[in-house]
């Protein structure tokens, strides 16, 4: 399995005022290409902050991050945006879409920074939102869809570009039971795709769905464990 995300001694320091605040300290993972990872812990125990840094909407204050090959230390702004667009999908609890615009819409946006022409966008737009078994929802506006819907929306935007790797922030954190059961086996069909998805999350049995779990405490790595309940199904 060739690896996807390499991190060593990754570490990740806030000032604020005379207070030091030590996020991450020396977090040392590799994850492979097609693996489902979630990361679990408190709040304060880092896993959102590493989740930044390998969505490259953070850098690292010290220690080494290479993603698909590339050592992200030293880019700059423009660079960084680039391999986000490119190389990361991201999902986030909030949905993050635009409330004027359609789910084609939407979904189209990162085409958008990709130069895509309008036709291609609405084509890979339309293909990505029936990957999640929403075309024929390609016309309404967020509030005119569900939570779950909405959440298939954002899934289906973090998808559009083909990425390397999909990221989602607390997927099921605004979702009923019911709803975050069926995104969670949306995610389980994306990953038997050969998707890599790595996934934030305090809930238990959310991050029981991942061949994986990394667990944080105080900013370190605590386990690591392949989830044997998984590889059994």
């Amino acid at each position: 399995m060739s690896k996807i995300i390499h991190t060593e001694n990754i570490s990740r320091i806030y000032k604020m005022g005379s207070e030091v605040i030590n996020a991450l300290r020396s977090v040392s993972i590799d994850i492979g290409k097609g693996e489902y990872v979630a990361f679990m812990g408190p709040s304060g125990s880092g896993k959102s902050t590493l989740m930044n840094i390998i969505g490259c909407l953070d850098t690292p204050s010290g220690g080494k991050y290479v993603l698909n090959g590339q050592d992200v230390g030293g880019m700059t702004d423009n660079e960084l945006a680039e391999i986000r667009n490119k190389e990361i999908g991201f999902v986030f609890q909030t949905f993050n879409l635009l409330p004027r615009a359609t789910a084609l819409e939407n979904v189209a946006l990162p085409l958008i920074y990709a130069g895509y022409r309008k036709e291609e966008r609405e084509e890979k737009a339309l293909k990505s939102l029936e990957s999640v078994g929403l075309s024929d929802r390609a016309g309404h506006k967020p509030n005119e869809l569900s939570g779950g819907q909405r959440q298939r929306v954002a899934i289906a935007r973090a998808l559009v570009n083909q990425p390397s790797i999909i990221l989602a922030d607390e997927p099921t954190g605004n979702l009923d039971s019911k709803t975050s059961y069926d995104i969670m086996g949306l995610f389980q069909e994306l990953h038997n795709q050969n998707n890599t998805i790595i996934m934030v999350t305090h809930e238990d049995d959310i991050a029981h769905f991942a061949h994986r779990i990394i667990r944080l405490m105080d900013g370190e790595v605590e386990s690591d464990i392949v989830n044997k309940e998984v590889e059994k199904t």
